[in-house]
């Protein structure tokens, strides 16, 4: 059975026999290879998971995990989260585990934390030759979950002047990567305070669009 069945069915039987009274799943960060950042905004998917908890109903296990990209164990999480400035290195293997994970029905969300972009497309061409990330319009479902954003992505950080953008890799006619680029929403899922200017509109925003990938991934 495919992962991307395996989920729904799971989802939909939690919903039913416990009201989500224990928790079901985990969301994970990605640890790769290179140099990179790959533990940047650390308190961001704790924060996440509690918003789609309480706003959503999921029932996420408070804590997010680690997974490497190579290992057998990416397998067991339906969302993996993937942020960084740095460097990224997939190997060969790490290249092959990640398309077969995604394949399968899992789903990778990466972040651009800013410097990103440069290493982590010549990278992602690895995992999917065949494949471009593509634009997503704004009229895509995962803008239009249970919150709804119009104009597309978020801004949530500044820095060249350059507009929030998503993009996606579709396979066989799923979304299987969403790439926030320019945008930092992982920076504003970390707490309240941790970068100086930041408002509470725009930590709502970026929880609130977080959620929306949460829900699309459950239930497309």
């Amino acid at each position: 059975m495919k992962l991307a069945k395996y989920i729904t069915i799971a989802f939909i039987a939690v919903v039913a026999m416990s009201g989500f009274n224990t928790p079901a799943y985990k969301i994970a960060r990605l640890k790769y290879n290179g140099g990179g950042d790959w533990y940047g905004d650390r308190t961001a998917l704790p924060n996440l998971v509690k918003f789609c908890n309480e706003n959503l109903k999921t029932n996420f296990e408070a804590e997010d995990d680690v997974v490497e990209a190579g290992s057998a164990s990416l397998f067991n999480y339906p969302f993996v989260f993937m942020t960084g400035h740095g460097n990224v290195i997939f190997t060969d293997q790490e290249a092959h585990n990640l398309r077969k994970y995604l394949t399968g029905g899992g789903f990778l969300h990466i972040d651009d934390n800013y410097g990103l972009d440069k290493f982590i497309r010549p990278q992602m061409k690895k995992v999917f030759p065949e494949l471009d990330f593509v634009e997503l319009p704004v009229n895509h479902p995962i803008y239009h979950q249970k919150y709804s954003f119009p104009n597309g992505l978020p801004k949530i950080h500044e820095h060249d002047g350059k507009r929030a953008q998503g993009f996606g890799l579709i396979y066989k006619g799923r979304l299987v990567c969403f790439y926030t680029y320019e945008c930092d929403l992982g920076n504003g899922w970390e707490d309240y305070g941790t970068y100086a200017g930041d408002t509470q509109e725009s930590r709502l925003k970026a929880l609130r669009m977080g959620a929306n990938l949460v829900q699309y991934v459950f239930t497309q």
